[in-house]
């Protein structure tokens, strides 16, 4: 199976704490980490972060902290943040990064559960209902440490525990060994150009295993810089990017499609000649991507640089399905976006559409070094993805049954459905346990569906699921839709509707999808809610909490 192409030679996969002094090593002076303030950047060079760490390893050691002890982590992305996760891997402990957003009810129950010794945590009034957290401030200035040896850890020990983020609602702490990320960060170094020194800019939450791969320990790892992100606010992204160049963005679809939304909105509120031009430069380059797909962005360089986003070599996207509407808004404008998949079971990535040759209606081809096979496909070809190889996990953590239930041999079952093209490409159609199955015995993936639905501009986030009519005692397909409220403003002005019907204007918006669908994949029913869904941190619908119908007592 063609795999992607392989642009330097692999380098020897070392524990974290191995890897990050060799880096030192060879860039001492280079910036490791760096964040904007009111009175600007706050830097740190490899040097200076180790110094740091050294002194947290310190604080650790007086703790009793030793080798394999699970240390927690409760804070938002920080230079704190990552002098900690650094710290334990350099005592020899285990990381558990929780989610910043948990209750202090959850963050015990996770503590509990992995026998964590220590939290350290950025949230205040949490040692009031945790004992045992310790606040994750550094100081300003270096003081002097006592010199703490790194310990010695084996390729094979735990490095992280990392609970899933609960789309089916019951987490479970996945094991990453030092050799399954450092393998998965040499597979991202062998296919993809990142170099010392470059910006890396760190949106999405370091507790999360795509961005602690991609926007962390690749970066660590050849003496890159980390941006770290201040917030999700627009405003701020904006001037983040703006001031430093970043060269890779790894981030999540929703984050995209608010991007695409944004700067239509900007677009359209262009004045007539403006908006004549625009036509003009987007006729233009409608004609040049038709030669040579990607080669019309150069007509939309200004709002690559508006955005700060003109040095960008890759927008990764993972974490969900990137819809095609906002891939296909991102090529037309010239960003080099790349769709990827992969779990955090996997390290997490298993494939990336490559740059030279982006089909990002699929998620790309697998890494080197890593093999994947469909199981039991049906006549499309559509089966279950199990994948193999070395930034595989081995278990969940005190969890026997559940290793169990997703090993097929050493061939990990990802639980996502999908199909391999001639070429190799690999597609998603949805998750195993989402699948609908009809009365006539037709397989329907609500995700592709959803993908489809969301491409209209009224709908702002939809859920597509199988329940039962009240009124028929039949299941039939129903959208669960939060309306694009401004949108549907917008669309009532011009056709000077007066009074306003989001749920007639949205039947008939479905209505008018439903004919490019196949009959059985119509919406039947619709539900609108006021509020967006509840998500994951990496921005996932908790799909669960609208799939259940209730059961008996």
């Amino acid at each position: 199976m063609r795999t992607l192409k392989q642009i330097r030679e692999p380098r020897e996969i070392l524990p974290i704490s191995v890897m990050f002094e060799r880096t030192v090593k060879n860039h001492p002076n280079s910036i490791a980490v760096q964040i904007l303030s009111p009175s600007g950047w706050k830097k740190w060079t490899y040097e200076e972060l180790l110094n740091l760490i050294i002194r947290r390893a310190n604080q650790m050691k007086s703790r009793g902290i030793k080798k394999s002890d699970r240390v927690a982590l409760y804070g938002a992305n920080s230079p704190e943040w990552i002098v900690t996760y650094l710290a334990i891997h350099w005592v020899g402990g285990i990381t558990v990064p929780l989610d910043n957003r948990l209750s202090f009810r959850e963050v015990h129950h996770l503590l509990k559960d992995s026998g964590s010794k220590i939290l350290f945590s950025s949230s205040e009034g949490i040692s009031d209902a945790i004992d045992i957290s310790i606040p994750m401030e550094i100081p300003e200035r270096v003081l002097e440490s006592k010199i703490v040896e790194k310990a010695d850890v084996p390729l094979d020990d735990p490095a992280v525990i990392l609970y899933t983020s609960g789309t089916t609602g019951v987490p479970k702490g996945v094991v990453l060994s030092h050799k399954n990320l450092m393998s998965n960060v040499d597979m991202l170094y062998q296919t993809m150009e990142f170099y010392h020194d470059e910006p890396f800019y760190a949106l999405l939450p370091l507790h999360h295993v795509f961005a602690q791969t991609v926007a962390f320990l690749a970066p660590l790892s050849i003496g890159a810089t980390i941006v770290i992100a201040r917030s999700y606010k627009s405003t701020e992204i904006k001037e983040d990017c703006q001031k430093s160049g970043p060269v890779i963005f790894p981030i999540v679809p929703l984050v995209l499609e608010k991007f695409v939304e944004g700067i239509n909105r900007e677009l359209n509120r262009l004045s007539g000649v403006k908006k004549m031009a625009f036509g003009l430069m987007k006729g233009l380059s409608s004609l040049f991507n038709s030669v040579k797909k990607g080669s019309g962005g150069r007509f939309y360089s200004s709002i690559r640089e508006a955005l700060g986003m003109e040095n960008i070599r890759y927008i990764v996207s993972g974490g969900a399905a990137l819809p095609r509407w906002v891939s296909l808004a991102f090529e037309k404008w010239g960003f080099p976006i790349l769709q990827g998949y992969g779990l955090t079971e996997t390290s997490p990535v298993i494939s990336v559409n490559p740059p030279d040759n982006t089909r990002n209606a699929s998620v790309g081809l697998l890494f080197p070094g890593l093999e994947s096979k469909i199981s039991d496909p049906d006549i499309d070809g559509i089966g279950e993805i199990a994948v193999r190889g070395p930034s595989v996990f081995k278990e969940f953590w005190n969890n026997p049954e559940a290793t169990k239930e997703v090993f097929d041999g050493d061939w990990f079952k990802t639980g996502d459905m999908g199909y391999f093209d001639s070429d190799s490409y690999l597609y998603i159609t949805g998750r195993k346990k989402s699948v609908i199955v009809t009365r006539g015995g037709k397989n329907i993936y609500p995700e592709e569906i959803e993908n489809y639905l969301s491409g209209s501009p009224l709908i702002e986030e939809i859920v597509v699921i199988h329940q039962t009519n009240p009124n028929t005692g039949t299941k039939e397909l129903i959208a669960h839709i939060y309306p694009n409220y401004e949108n549907i403003d917008h669309y009532c002005e011009e056709h000077k509707i007066e009074e306003p019907d989001p749920h007639k204007i949205l039947s008939d918006e479905i209505k008018r999808l439903n004919k490019d669908l196949t009959d059985y994949k119509r919406i039947r029913r619709i539900k609108l809610r006021d509020e967006e869904f509840p998500k994951t941190t990496t921005e996932k619908i908790k799909r669960y909490l609208f799939e259940e119908e209730g059961l008996e007592v």
